[in-house]
């Protein structure tokens, strides 16, 4: 009895054996996985930032921007680029005109108006200030980092205007001055510039 229970396990153990022996030789004899493929999928674009929002006369304009406004108006009403001058000299920052530091202002006006006289000037100021604005953030100031841009075709893709834009922009600019900017995908003629705490940044032309 014990020797037929020893033949049952013994032949019981060499079927585990028989059937490991049987798992192992598939194991080996199965093709490996195919190597996993990194992952060559290129990222999602990021889509571009949305277009500031256009806004016409006062709407939106701190207090310090509608004084600065107000006297720049003045002195387009005087009729003499000088008044333009003085504001200019008060400013503790002085602003960009696109010339040298040591420019005379009033001259350099003058240098640019077909009369002579910096009328020329005070009309360009007196429409691109007729026109819409832009706010746009800049610096860490949360308070006063917006600087406000006329007109809003120095901040917008020109090839993205609607038919009125389009009109506006010819208010500025000749038809054909309009196609040149168009193709250089830029806004080229004047531009002003003013910041949220009412510091007078740029009047000049655009490169």
């Amino acid at each position: 009895m014990r020797q037929s229970a020893t033949t049952a396990w013994a032949l019981r153990a060499a079927g585990l054996l028989f059937a490991a022996a049987g798992v192992l030789s598939l194991m080996h004899s199965a093709s490996p996985e195919p190597p996993v493929k990194p992952d060559t999928a290129t990222p999602q674009q990021q889509k571009p930032p949305p277009l500031p929002k256009v806004r016409y006369g006062t709407q939106g304009l701190p207090r310090p921007v509608l004084d600065l406004r107000d006297a720049l108006l003045a002195a387009i009403e005087s009729g003499r680029i000088e008044e333009l001058g003085h504001i200019y000299d008060m400013s503790g920052m002085k602003p960009d005109l696109g010339v040298p530091g040591k420019t005379d202002p009033v001259a350099h006006w003058k240098a640019n108006s077909g009369d002579g006289q910096g009328r020329e000037t005070l009309a360009a100021l007196s429409l691109i200030l007729d026109s819409g604005y832009v706010a746009i953030p800049r610096g860490a100031d949360i308070e006063n980092n917006q600087l406000y841009v006329w007109p809003y075709f120095a901040e917008v893709p020109l090839g993205k205007l609607t038919p009125r834009q389009e009109v506006e922009l010819l208010r500025l600019v000749p038809a054909n001055v309009a196609s040149e900017m168009k193709e250089k995908g830029k806004y080229t003629h004047w531009r002003l510039a003013i910041g949220a705490d009412g510091t007078w940044h740029a009047l000049r032309k655009g490169e």
